[in-house]
């Protein structure tokens, strides 16, 4: 239990707690929720748990293919919004019925452009374990942040400038705010410890599996954060109210 071995076998350890918190996840939604595709998305998070366990099989066996590495990091985010977003729908805010808010004059709408956002982010994610397991170079994963700040600032700003008084969309956004600084700085560390300080590392260091795993944990939340965003936005905005307003007027307005 030296070196790269004690952090490997932590981690199956973890997964495996993982994999059996899903199964009962899973198989309590069955038993308890009456709204069928919830049912579905707890089979789709057993699902993918399964896939998730096979790509570390395979990674193990064939002794780290990026790609396969990339894919088994990459589906784990996924794993994780879907349990968010299982949360979400099951909570007593998410049941409780409450007027859409209209939006009109705005391209992107505000949920496309969440949407957007948390696409750029899933992508990001897909670019630094492509870098982390050396599929690729370091410059991808940069632009790739360049390109996820700008895209997170835009939806922030909108969000909390237009959005600023309903507290479903202002809370997550500013929780976003902070975890997008957070990870740069993150990032900043982990490309310090990592490439500059313990390059020739035999063995991954304590301050490069802190600031590794550290970084990664924070993607995957401003990854979450996002997708409850998209969610929460595309329930709770209405851009065609004014395309629905218009059409009712022009009916009134024909006479019989």
């Amino acid at each position: 239990m030296v070196g790269g071995v004690q952090y490997e076998h932590t981690h199956r350890m973890i997964a495996e707690f993982t994999g059996l918190a899903i199964i009962v996840m899973a198989v309590w939604t069955q038993r308890v929720e009456k709204r069928r595709w919830m049912r579905i998305l707890g089979w789709t998070a057993l699902a993918a748990v399964v896939g998730q366990g096979i790509l570390g099989g395979i990674t193990v066996l064939d002794l780290l293919p990026w790609a396969v590495s990339t894919a088994h990091a990459t589906l784990a985010q996924m794993i994780f919004c879907i349990v968010i977003a299982m949360a979400l729908f099951t909570s007593q805010s998410w049941l409780q019925d409450e007027p859409p808010i209209p939006e009109r004059d705005l391209a992107p709408s505000t949920p496309t452009l969440a949407t957007f956002a948390a696409a750029c982010v899933w992508v990001q994610l897909i670019l630094g374990a492509a870098f982390r397991h050396s599929g690729i170079k370091l410059l991808p994963h940069l632009v790739g942040a360049c390109v996820v700040t700008a895209v997170l600032c835009w939806m922030i700003v909108r969000l909390l400038t237009r959005y600023g008084n309903v507290p479903h969309v202002r809370k997550p956004a500013q929780l976003l705010l902070a975890l997008l600084m957070v990870q740069l700085g993150l990032g900043f560390a982990a490309y310090l410890v990592r490439l500059q300080w313990m390059m020739n590392a035999p063995q991954p260091i304590t301050g490069i599996v802190i600031t590794t795993v550290s970084h990664v944990a924070g993607g995957a939340l401003v990854l979450a954060t996002c997708v409850v965003l998209a969610i929460q936005t595309r329930r709770m905005i209405n851009v065609h109210a004014a395309e629905a307003a218009i059409q009712s007027a022009s009916r009134k307005a024909i006479p019989a």
